[in-house]
């Protein structure tokens, strides 16, 4: 239940995406700080400097955490261990995103192939993919990810995914606890009474 609200969140990501996609920057902003105001979200303030766009990855549509120079790089087995991604295909997205803003400044890349998402399950401590290379399939077909020829690069889809989802907001992963333990208190209470 849970990942198929996730799709159809990023769906919608995907649909103001392409609305907005050529719209003049400043009334771009406009618009996403009308649409946020209107549902109370504070928006974060674009970071200093301004971040390197790849021509094969889109700009995002808000500004996300880490793409400041800022905030010390970290290795890639604490921010997976921070995403906590709940799939291959959520992981392959983390993978991506950590090379592309948050690794070393001498390690990022703009694309990932299927050895380097093998060995980052290895240095993440995650079981070892029967097959990267269809993980990383499944992440573009799922909208995650953009690539040819074996390199797959970060999309903003991915990015909001991996920058603002994970591991999961208190609508996401808080409710599905929350109606876990609703079962289980009903379950239990049906059995005293």
């Amino acid at each position: 239940m849970a990942e198929h609200l996730e799709i159809e969140d990023f769906d919608t990501a995907k649909a103001v995406f392409e609305k907005l996609k050529d719209v003049p920057d400043e009334r771009r902003k406009r618009i996403l700080t009308w649409v946020a105001e209107g549902l109370g979200i504070v928006l974060q303030a674009a970071p200093a400097v301004s971040p390197v766009v790849s021509p094969h990855v889109p700009s995002t549509l808000v500004s996300l955490p880490g793409h400041s120079s800022q905030n010390p790089p970290t290795d890639i087995k604490t921010f997976v261990a921070a995403k906590a991604p709940k799939s291959d295909v959520q992981f392959a997205a983390t993978v991506a995103y950590y090379y592309r803003f948050e690794a070393p400044a001498a390690s990022r890349r703009e694309a990932i192939d299927g050895d380097t998402l093998q060995e980052s399950a290895r240095l993440a401590g995650r079981s070892r993919l029967a097959n990267p290379r269809a993980t990383l399939n499944n992440a573009k077909s799922l909208g995650y990810l953009d690539g040819t020829r074996g390199e797959f690069f970060i999309n903003s889809v991915g990015e909001n995914l991996v920058a603002m989802t994970l591991p999961g907001t208190h609508e996401s992963g808080g409710n599905t606890r929350r109606t876990n333990r609703t079962k289980r208190t009903k379950q239990k209470n049906g059995r005293k009474g």
